[in-house]
């Protein structure tokens, strides 16, 4: 399991996905709409990775980043080969929040999405309660209104189509049976009630 996010506020660019090659590139899934500004040489980033990998609170700097067929793919001080590199693929960078850089598109910190009221069709059906980083993707822990249930809500742009923080709500467009039963579960549950008080016959012989 995914170790937590970084406490302090830091940034969530990029996932490592693959080793490439035998000198220790790895590719990088982007989460940033500046990867030339943030890959820069001498950058350094935390890594969310679990508590029992060898890279557990460390963090590693950039020696290079380049575009190889239209991947990105970084070089780092710390991985000097491919045994390296497939030791620290699925890891997730963070790096410190840079209080004068511009704001990025489509980026935000935890704490400002945690406690935003979520609405689906111009109504409210819940509140994020936290968010949940993982190897594929984040997850928006949902209560929904008036019980103590969570819902785990993916964060993408199909699903999560507007974050809007001065108004303190969340736009969610989820698939049907997310937040509610599918119409006919109570009738499919319904009919196996029926068919369990059916009563069994006198061919007590007849096994199942």
């Amino acid at each position: 399991m995914a170790a937590a996010g970084p406490a302090r506020t830091q940034l969530r660019v990029g996932r490592l996905v693959k080793a490439h090659g035998l000198k220790g590139a790895l590719k990088l899934e982007l989460y940033t709409d500046d990867p030339d500004g943030r890959f820069v040489p001498g950058a350094v980033f935390t890594l969310q990775v679990p508590e029992s990998s060898p890279w557990h609170g460390k963090t590693v700097t950039v020696r290079e980043f380049r575009w190889m067929n239209s991947h990105p793919v970084v070089f780092f001080d710390e991985v000097e080969d491919r045994t390296a590199a497939e030791s620290i693929v699925r890891a997730i960078l963070w790096i410190d929040q840079d209080e004068s850089a511009p704001a990025e598109d489509d980026a935000w910190y935890d704490h400002q999405l945690t406690g935003l009221d979520v609405f689906r069709d111009g109504a409210s059906v819940g509140r994020v309660i936290r968010v949940d980083h993982l190897p594929a993707q984040d997850l928006l822990v949902v209560r929904p209104t008036g019980t103590d249930d969570e819902i785990l809500v993916p964060f993408v742009a199909a699903i999560v189509p507007q974050v809007d923080i001065a108004a303190g709500r969340v736009i969610v467009t989820p698939p049907a049976g997310l937040f509610e039963d599918l119409p006919g579960d109570d009738e499919t549950d319904a009919g196996a009630d029926a068919i369990d008080a059916t009563p069994a016959s006198d061919d007590s012989d007849v096994e199942r």
